[in-house]
């Protein structure tokens, strides 16, 4: 053997012996400043796998219907709100029928508030009598739903607020809070109160993880957020913390929306179910298709999706609440193997849809077509089956360049078309890569509210129910146009109004341009929330939705047109 032959001898026993133990015990940013990559993906392990969670807002704001916290001193006097858990009387409360509807909705965990910015505990705590002992209840919400999940096989995490806007001690207060007469604030004070609350959280009801929040108000020393997950780890050593009291913590947690596609960092999306977090009469809830949408997205983007229910008053999840989530847990029973347990890409999230892995698996969740077919970039492993989860035949055609997958229309799916593809290898190590490229259409509208981009004519057609084309208040007719990019089959309309701001619109038309001229396709004098028609079907390039007569600025969510099948 020559010279260089035993040099690398001796350099790969080096390897072995001293880089890959060093590369080992790699220190990551988590909330245990001290733990190594290998401890860092134990302790997350259950968690990365879940993929699905439920977050519950609940306390005595409930008997009000407004927003937990934010509502204190403006929608609901501080007198008022303050005085709320004397009237605090849940009968209906049953954490065991809550527990079930979980786990029938297939959330794997529950994340629920404690103590919000109200600073009411919903917990029996020796620090404080503004908690649920002192309501007429004299209940230990918490206790009794931690049993009820236990029981369950669910995991079960704590929200707490930081912040405190009710406690004396707290400061900043808000400018609407005035002390009281001769009143010291004591920051000092306040921090031994959190963590005295969070000790005895931690070592009355052993949670999975905490869920802080309101860490703005204070930088990560000030609220001696180090002290904080030191106690944290020492009662609970596999605790998952996340990253809202300043320091990065174990994972992020976009607020209200998707997270970007990311498999270095550990991600959950809080979405609500309906427009606020806590519990709102007549309150918007977001459909099956959105829920199943954020879902699969979420997993796409290699994170969870922690979906918020508010409970009412009484104590129950309301029946429309309900509803939604066993419509979840339905789909989630025949397709739950494309979520479960798997990782984001390798085709990342884009209009067509999205994709996760697992083993020698990935598994495509297309939200939308263009034609019977989607080409998807080439990928260093062979597929070796290929079919429909959701039922019917589909064509697939690999070669070096890309993977042609053809459905026809009648097996495409209203909400999420799933394919599995089983591969002759490891889908792991298959970088990411982009997906099919579909083409966004187009839109313009007559007018839009104080010409803010957040309501623009896009927002009717963005596939996104949460988020809407909006008009100038005092505005009794508009129009919303959109370009298809090309001359399309159209045989179906669907339109969602705004409907919690009144339904405003009271005669409106469908029109397509033909030969230059707008052709009226059809008429109504009601929207409402969730508009759909069929028509014959209609080959044009350019749709107009013509609102003729509104009672105040018309305002829409989605505007879909649909291909005729």
């Amino acid at each position: 053997m020559n010279g260089l032959g035993i040099w690398s001898k001796w350099t790969l026993l080096f390897l072995l012996l001293t880089v890959v133990p060093l590369l080992r015990a790699q220190k990551v940013i988590s909330s245990k400043p001290d733990e190594t990559a290998e401890e860092y993906e134990m302790r997350m392990k259950w968690w990365k796998e879940a993929k699905f969670g439920i977050f519950i807002h609940w306390g005595p704001v409930s008997i009000v219907g407004t927003e937990i916290g934010w509502s204190r001193g403006r929608q609901v006097t501080i007198e008022v709100y303050d005085n709320l858990y004397k009237r605090f009387n849940p009968q209906k409360f049953n954490p065991q029928r809550w527990a079930k509807l979980f786990k029938n909705a297939g959330a794997k965990y529950v994340v629920v508030v404690t103590k919000h910015h109200d600073g009411f505990s919903m917990f029996d705590s020796e620090l404080t009598d503004y908690d649920s002992m002192n309501t007429p209840a004299k209940r230990d919400f918490i206790g009794e739903l931690v049993k009820a999940c236990r029981r369950e096989g669910l995991r079960i995490m704590f929200y707490y607020s930081l912040c405190d806007w009710y406690h004396p001690h707290y400061l900043p207060r808000p400018d609407y809070i005035h002390d009281p007469p001769g009143h010291q604030r004591d920051f000092a004070k306040y921090l031994e109160f959190i963590l005295g609350q969070i000790r005895e959280l931690c070592e009355k009801y052993h949670p999975d993880g905490i869920w802080f929040d309101g860490g703005w108000e204070h930088s990560p020393q000030e609220w001696q957020a180090e002290r904080l997950m030191k106690l944290i780890h020492e009662i609970l050593p596999n605790a998952i913390v996340n990253n809202r009291s300043g320091l990065p913590g174990d994972y992020d947690t976009p607020e209200q929306q998707i997270g970007a596609f990311n498999l270095t960092r550990p991600w959950e999306s809080c979405i609500t179910l309906g427009t606020q977090w806590s519990w709102k009469p007549s309150d918007r809830i977001k459909s099956l298709r959105e829920c199943l949408r954020l879902l699969v997205n979420c997993a796409g983007g290699d994170g969870n999706l922690l979906l918020n229910v508010g409970p009412t008053p009484e104590g129950e999840i309301e029946e429309r609440q309900a509803k939604r989530l066993r419509e979840i847990g339905e789909w989630l029973k025949k397709f739950g193997e494309s979520i479960y347990g798997t990782r984001g890409g390798p085709f990342m999230p884009g209009r067509w849809g999205t994709s996760t892995h697992k083993g020698n698996v990935i598994y495509l969740h297309i939200l939308n077509w263009s034609g019977d077919s989607l080409v998807f970039p080439s990928i260093e492993r062979k597929i070796v089956k290929a079919r429909l989860l959701t039922g019917g035949d589909l064509k697939i055609v690999q070669n070096e360049k890309a993977i042609t997958i053809v459905v026809h229309p009648k097996h495409q799916q209203e909400l999420v078309t799933v394919v599995r593809l089983d591969l002759d290898g490891p889908a792991k190590d298959i970088p990411p890569r982009q997906g099919p490229y579909l083409p966004v259409p187009k839109a313009q509208a007559s007018n839009v509210y104080l010409k803010d981009p957040n309501f623009s004519a896009e927002k009717a057609i963005d596939e996104d129910e949460t988020t809407r084309w909006a008009t100038d208040f005092g505005t009794h007719s508009a129009w919303l146009e959109v370009d298809l990019g090309k001359p399309m089959k159209i045989g179906e309309v669907r339109i969602m109004e705004a409907v919690e701001f009144g339904e405003r619109v009271k005669k409106f038309a469908l029109k397509c341009k033909r030969d230059g001229e707008w052709e009226t396709v059809i008429t109504g004098t009601k929207i409402g929330a969730n508009f759909a028609r069929k028509f014959p079907p209609l080959i044009a390039r350019y749709w107009r939705l013509d609102i003729l007569e509104a009672s105040e600025g018309p305002t829409i969510y989605e505007f879909k047109l649909l291909p005729a099948k």
